[in-house]
């Protein structure tokens, strides 16, 4: 199957936010990367490239949901947490930490409000359903809630940690510390 211009665009902004955050994925890189043409940008994304990153923020911020929802799936809370750090650990290994989370790179898209938000409305979402697992797995639902936020924050933490460090430690930190919290309750 042929992949068409628009979903190129969203996979090549993808990456470059990964790999460079929001603003130094300058256009010319993004229709480099995707082979599209500055036609093709605007013709699936008429307010340009920050359209195109926020819909890339909004594509991404699913994928991974998808990854919380299977992890969470099976299992208890205190293996979530292992497992959510092994697939960020692989996924930064196989880049030589050089590509984190494209939604803290969106994040952090101060002059792009609708990119920040779109991130906002993914870690939002992120937290509700690591919340409702964690409710579901017997953790009173404002205890339940509070613990998804602070989960969200460590991880994510740890990752742009790990970039800059070129070391898995910070995530391993996030499981020998969150594991114990979460076997409290």
């Amino acid at each position: 199957m042929t992949v068409g211009p628009r979903d190129r665009l969203i996979e090549s902004a993808i990456e470059l936010i990964r790999e460079q955050g929001v603003h130094a994925a300058g256009l010319a890189a993004l229709l480099e990367r995707s082979h599209a043409s500055r036609n093709s940008l605007y013709q699936h994304f008429p307010s340009g490239k920050s359209e195109l990153v926020e819909t890339a923020t909004t594509t991404a911020g699913a994928r991974l949901a998808g990854v919380i929802d299977r992890i969470t799936g099976s299992g208890p809370a205190e293996q979530w947490i292992a497992e959510l750090v092994g697939w960020w650990r692989h996924a930064l290994e196989k880049t030589s930490f050089t590509a984190g989370c494209p939604v803290v790179g969106a994040a952090l898209a101060e002059s792009e409000p609708r990119v920040q938000a779109a991130a906002g409305a993914v870690f939002t979402d992120w937290t509700d359903r690591l919340a409702a697992a964690l409710a579901a797995d017997g953790i009173a639902p404002e205890r339940a809630r509070s613990l998804a936020g602070f989960t969200i924050s460590a991880l994510e933490g740890a990752i742009v940690q790990a970039r800059a460090m070129k070391s898995t430690q910070p995530l391993e930190d996030v499981v020998a510390n969150l594991v114990p919290l979460l076997r409290s309750g």
